[in-house]
């Protein structure tokens, strides 16, 4: 069972489908759409004001949401929140990847389809207009979000929409094991990082282009003789 609170007669209101892990605690004014992953460790802490949390949103483990009073922090459609990030009264856009301990402040509007890179501090009031990468501190707008960069984050989102029904099915505490078992299934290599991604898709493109050379210097080859 999770933490779940009940605060000055606000009490959470979740869906079915999402799963707030046994070490997460959840309390007040907060309302959790469909799908929706919280991880152990994270405090979403709706006293003060109110939190909205969107469909296949997923919060990480040790991650902070919370308020000055009387504001709302919005969690749009498929946002992402890596890793010990802290929201303190901000709106993050649809399909935004927020990276690991990264800090957004009081009134942040981030757009949607942006990306947050790990250890950024997003200061109060900053506008951010879609589809942009924000790194640093203070963080600062360096490019916008490629198509291929925002399939690679949403593909990896879809795994996080999917681990609430995993947990459901099969998340279950237990007394661990003493040896290694005899069999012992390996875990699928499923998703890959950003860099990994781009060094395979350059090998390929190399490839291509060296097959692509090879039957060029075939065909003129043939046209001397």
């Amino acid at each position: 069972m999770a933490n779940v609170f009940e605060f000055n007669g606000y009490k959470p209101v979740i869906h079915k489908s999402s799963f707030i892990h046994p070490n997460a605690t959840v309390t007040g004014n907060v309302i959790i759409g469909k799908d929706v992953y919280v991880g152990p460790g994270a405090a979403i802490r709706g006293d003060w004001g109110q939190i909205i949390i969107e469909d296949g949103c997923n919060v990480q483990e040790n991650c902070t949401i919370h308020m000055f009073p009387g504001t709302t922090v919005l969690l749009k459609e498929g946002a992402h929140i890596g890793h010990g990030a802290i929201i303190h009264g901000g709106t993050i856009g649809k399909n935004v990847l927020v990276g690991m301990n990264s800090v957004i402040m009081d009134n942040v509007e981030v757009g949607d389809e942006c990306i947050i890179g790990a250890l950024t501090f997003v200061p109060a009031e900053m506008i951010i207009p879609k589809r942009k990468i924000v790194v640093g501190n203070p963080g600062k707008i360096v490019k916008d979000v490629s198509d291929s960069m925002i399939a690679w984050k949403t593909q990896g989102t879809k795994l996080y929409q999917q681990l609430p029904y995993e947990c459901h099915t099969t998340l279950k505490a237990c007394e661990p094991l003493d040896r290694m078992p005899a069999f012992r299934p390996e875990q699928q290599d499923i998703y890959k990082t950003w860099a990994n991604q781009k060094a395979e898709k350059s090998l390929k493109k190399e490839e291509k282009s060296d097959k692509t050379s090879k039957v060029k210097v075939v065909k003129s080859s043939k046209k001397k003789k």
